[in-house]
């Protein structure tokens, strides 16, 4: 009988232990929600969280980033504009078919030559320090040109700036009648963003007629033909307009 009684006693105190182990347990939020979390209630929940609309600030983030680079050129152009100085290039040459039969005027200067620039002090210097294959000036590389201004008259076609002077860096405390302009070398040529000028149809037979009669003119040499631009603090330019012997086309 003692034994009847103990083995129930032991056994009665088991159950005891393992209820009492039950319900000392302790679940976490996320485990009770996933144990009674069907299949079927999750592709509920997910169908209903992706028909949910978006919040304002997530469709207005992405348009105000794609405006911002859609008006970041035009906006650098009219800062140029505004806030830059007025500069006289030499253009190398036209050619007056290519404005015939184009939309466009492909401008050439002669700051652009490789030809011209190696002769200026600061040569040596910026090809020492960007120096490619064969010797050459490697492409992408950046420069700057300081430009200085000639004296003018007052009429006529203005006189175009001399160059003084190339650098890879931008120069500082420059004097009122100098100005730094920045170019890229690439392909052999030095560009500074002025060299395409996009003139209407009704003004393309007339260019074309006043290039030709500059290029070949009746003294035997040709009359100058020099772009206006506008160089900014940073040596970012625009083109203004364009002088044809005494003729002057703005650009728009």
């Amino acid at each position: 009988m003692k034994s009847n009684a103990s083995e129930s006693n032991k056994s009665s105190g088991s159950e005891s232990n393992k209820s009492s182990n039950k319900s000392n347990q302790s679940w976490s939020p996320e485990a009770e929600f996933s144990g009674k979390l069907t299949f079927r209630d999750y592709l509920i929940a997910t169908e209903q969280q992706a028909n949910q609309p978006l919040p304002f600030w997530r469709l207005l983030v992405p348009l105000l980033i794609q405006t911002g680079l859609i008006m970041a050129v035009p906006t650098q152009a009219v800062y140029t504009d505004v806030a830059g100085k007025t500069v006289i290039l030499q253009s190398a040459s036209v050619d007056p078919d290519d404005v015939r039969q184009n939309y466009a005027i492909n401008l050439d200067y002669n700051i652009s030559r490789i030809a011209t620039l190696r002769r200026l002090p600061g040569w040596q210097e910026l090809l020492r320090q960007n120096r490619g294959r064969n010797r050459q000036l490697a492409d992408g590389t950046n420069l700057y040109v300081t430009l200085e201004e000639r004296e003018f008259s007052g009429r006529g076609v203005p006189s175009a700036w001399r160059p003084i002077r190339v650098s890879g860096r931008r120069p500082t405390n420059l004097a009122n009648d100098q100005v730094a302009l920045k170019g890229v070398y690439r392909d052999g040529v030095v560009n500074y963003g002025v060299e395409t000028y996009y003139i209407p149809e009704e003004q393309r037979e007339r260019i074309s007629r006043d290039i030709s009669r500059a290029l070949d003119s009746r003294e035997g040499r040709r009359q100058p033909i020099v772009v206006k631009v506008k160089v900014d603090p940073q040596g970012n330019a625009v083109p203004i307009s364009l002088w044809v012997r005494d003729r002057n086309y703005r650009f728009e």
